[in-house]
């Protein structure tokens, strides 16, 4: 009976995994598990999007359909609703229910144009192009040292057909003009094709930009095409520069992260034991049992930020201590217990004098 139950068991999940995944596996597509987070599938698909782009795999006749799939499974697994459907009907649902629109992710995390993957070959005649867009992006401690996430809204100009036509592609050209028998004269002069006429629009539209872990002050992500329009040429770029806003608690310096606490005056004579919330919320215990003085410092290797290059490599994390003496003159009670405590640390002092000999 038990063998039977466990065999129906069996034909069930499998009749279940079946249903759920009619059509593409999108969670092996992007290499993440069922219970990834949003942050992960956007991250697998950054990576993948560069590896898988057909402009980087010309010899792959498969690239298109991959890259295509890719974005299939970014779509639906980025949004909370359509991955809900997919999870519970599988594609064929989505499908059916007209989920599915087919839009290229790919333009929001990288602009129009895609990666520069390099290797192609440029024309001798430059094509006239827009100016760049320089901007600075500014953010947070905690995004630099766990990563993030960040959409911004950007307005671009777009060219859009107008009536009439305008003088386009101008350039310089020498002209020879006959002035009689003989004697000819040669001249530049301006000359422009007749073109279509066209309007620039403004159009919103929403970028996504990955804060990876260590990052630093000036890195730059670019967004191809997004910059300035030319009527004649490209667009230019968009370049968002990393910014770090003031932080209330810690200073960073490269990889490492300086913080100030200050200790009250019995704290820093008889010693503390005090925990401090780090900027993704794990806490760093800090214990001394001597006294502290005024500017001491404390190092706890591996707390700092993580390292760009290598996000496995932490720099140090340097507690500086202040103390809070007393504002105003201290009760007889207060120097009472004042004079016990410091009549207790001379004789530990020289008791453990002592036991050396």
């Amino acid at each position: 009976m038990a063998t039977v139950c466990v065999f129906i068991l069996v034909a069930v999940n499998l009749l279940y995994i079946t249903i759920v995944f009619a059509g593409r596996d999108f969670y092996a597509i992007l290499g993440v598990p069922r219970n990834a987070n949003t942050n992960q599938i956007k991250k697998a698909y950054r990576t993948l999007a560069k590896e898988l782009h057909p402009d980087k795999n010309q010899d792959d006749p498969d690239a298109s359909r991959k890259f295509q799939d890719l974005g299939a499974a970014y779509e639906v697994l980025s949004d909370s609703e359509k991955r809900e459907t997919y999870d519970r009907c599988g594609e064929d649902c989505l499908k059916k229910d007209g989920m599915m629109n087919g839009a290229d992710p790919f333009a929001s995390f990288f602009g129009d144009f895609g990666f520069n993957f390099g290797g192609g070959s440029h024309s001798q005649q430059e094509t006239p192009r827009g100016a760049d867009i320089v901007m600075d992006l500014y953010v947070s401690l905690e995004e630099l040292y766990s990563g993030n996430f960040v959409e911004i809204t950007h307005n671009k100009p777009v060219m859009k057909a107008a009536k009439g036509t305008r003088k386009c592609n101008c350039r310089q050209e020498m002209v020879t003009r006959h002035l009689g028998p003989g004697r000819f004269q040669m001249m530049q002069q301006t000359v422009c094709d007749e073109c279509p006429n066209v309007k620039l629009v403004n159009e919103e539209r929403t970028l996504e930009i990955e804060i990876e872990a260590g990052m630093v002050d000036g890195q730059e992500s670019k967004f191809i095409a997004e910059g300035e329009p030319h009527l004649d040429g490209e667009p230019g770029d968009l370049v968002l520069r990393i910014k770090t806003m003031p932080h209330a608690v810690f200073e960073r310096r490269d990889d490492d992260l300086y913080t100030n606490v200050t200790l009250s005056l019995q704290d820093a004579l008889v010693g503390f034991v005090m925990e401090i919330e780090h900027l993704d919320g794990h806490i760093v215990q800090v214990s001394r049992d001597k006294v502290t003085w005024p500017g001491a410092r404390i190092r706890k290797k591996g707390e700092g930020m993580p390292n760009y290059h290598n996000n496995n490599l932490h720099g140090t994390l340097y507690i500086t201590f202040d103390v809070e003496f007393p504002k105003s003159e201290l009760s007889e009670e207060d120097k009472k217990a004042l004079t016990d405590i410091l009549k207790q640390h001379s004789s530990n002092k020289v008791y453990n004098g002592l036991r050396g000999f």
